[in-house]
Order: C-alpha cells, then structure tokens, then sequence
C-alpha cells in the first residue's frame, strides 16, 4: 500500500481539532514553526498541511497576522451550461437559475484600448489593435461573487450601436444578442478554467483574503467562421462558489 503523504496525514490531525473546537471561530492558531516541531516535521510539511485546510475552507490566512480558524460559510453552486440559450446575458448571468446566484453587476468599459499580446493572441488580432475593454464586478444579496474583464475587438463593432456592451439598445444583452444584431452569429465558446491565488486587487474587490483560492476562468467566444469576437477573464472566489459545468447530450 502507498504511503500516504506526511503533510495529508498533519492535515487530517489538525483537521480533527479545528472541528473538536480546541480553537474557537476567528481563533488565531499557532505559529507554523510552532506546530511543525510539535508535529516534529519541516516547516514546508506544516506550511502544506495548512494550506490544504486553507484550501477546504477551515482555515484562512490573513497577510503578515498568521492563519485563524474560518467562519463557516455556505458555498454555492454556480452552474455554467454549454446551451447556446444561456450565452445571453452579461458574464456572470450564464448558467440556470440557482439559489445565491449574481443578481446586480457594475460594469465599466474604455474604448480603443490596445490590445496586450496576450489578449491579442486569445483574439487573432495584431498586438495594439483597438478593443472595447469592460471591467465587472458582480454581486449577490450585495456581497461581491466574481470578477470579469472582457476584451471586444473594435474591428468587429466600431461605428455600430453596440460597440459599448452595456450601452446603447441592447444594453446588457450579451455577446450572442449584441453580434447576432450586426450580422455576427455566435457559434462556439471554449472555456480554461485553471485554480490560482487571490492577487491584492481582486481580493479588494471580492471581499477575501490576499492569496485565498480562486477559479480563473479564460473564456473566448467564436462566430460561425472560426473569429473570435470576445474574449474574458473571469474569476470566482473558491470559497464562495463553486463551479460546475453542463453539458447536453447530443442523441442521434
């Protein structure tokens, strides 16, 4: 049989007198360097026992405090689907309808913005070609769920009435809606989801810890002739939400 690894087997220890109640909700626990000669392990065993816990929502760390004990919370489902029916909408608003789901976005767009080569990449266009950027921040019951920043490129929407994503007549309509208004038929949307950690900006802006655990999300959305007509970054607070994906099941 496998021997489990060291830091797993702290965890679980710790795991065990967090939910006994040795340290109360909100408690600071003891240092790193304490508890890893108390368990007689390196510090980079105990830094990942810690984190592991971090990660399952018992513990959070707070920069330069040191790691407390979290207080519970409920997290949530958000559904993303691949059915074409629920790409309209604003970023957040795709999925079905679940309980504590976004319900209020702010949204701020800059026109002619260059495109960094990175984004230039994801959209097939020449680095520093002029985009519509727009920044969202998304809200549930008025406590902050997840961050978007989508990139359109101006040579599909310039001089047209959507060229502003929530301006204009269609005004958070969405990508298919606004495209499909000028001729552009949305056919596909591929989706990167990768885990990472909470820069300063986006936990400012969520309301959670610099580091914790966050789903980034890479979205990019084609037209019938293989363009891309927008691309997002998207990024959902790990311990707030979590993601699952839909798919329907093609008969023949």
């Amino acid at each position: 049989m496998p021997r489990e690894a060291p830091y797993l087997a702290v965890a679980d220890a710790l795991r065990a007198r967090v939910l006994a109640g040795e340290w109360e909700i909100g408690e600071r626990l003891p240092s790193r360097v304490r508890l890893a000669e108390e368990y007689g392990v390196g510090r980079n065993v105990m830094q990942r026992a810690m984190d592991r816990l971090i990660i399952d929502g018992l513990l959070e760390g707070r920069a330069g405090s040191g790691t407390y004990v979290r207080m519970p919370r409920e997290r949530l489902r958000l559904v993303r689907s691949r059915r074409g029916e629920r790409l309209d909408g604003p970023p957040s608003l795709v999925g079905v309808k679940e309980r504590g789901r976004a319900d209020a976005w702010d949204a701020h767009s800059q026109v002619r913005v260059p495109a960094p080569g990175a984004i230039a990449e994801r959209l097939a266009i020449s680095p520093g070609a002029p985009c519509v950027t727009t920044h969202y921040e998304f809200l549930a019951a008025g406590q902050p769920v997840q961050l978007s920043e989508s990139w359109e490129p101006m040579a599909i929407t310039d001089g047209t009435p959507v060229v502003l994503p929530e301006s204009g007549p269609l005004a958070g309509k969405g990508v298919v809606q606004r495209m499909r208004s000028i001729g552009v038929v949305v056919a596909t949307v591929i989706e990167l989801p990768r885990p990472a950690r909470a820069t300063r900006a986006q936990a400012n802006l969520l309301g959670i810890s610099l580091g914790d655990l966050v789903l980034q999300i890479e979205r990019t959305i084609y037209d019938t002739d293989g363009r891309p007509v927008e691309t997002a970054d998207i990024v959902i607070p790990d311990r707030r939400r979590e993601v699952a994906y839909e798919f329907a099941v093609d008969h023949p």
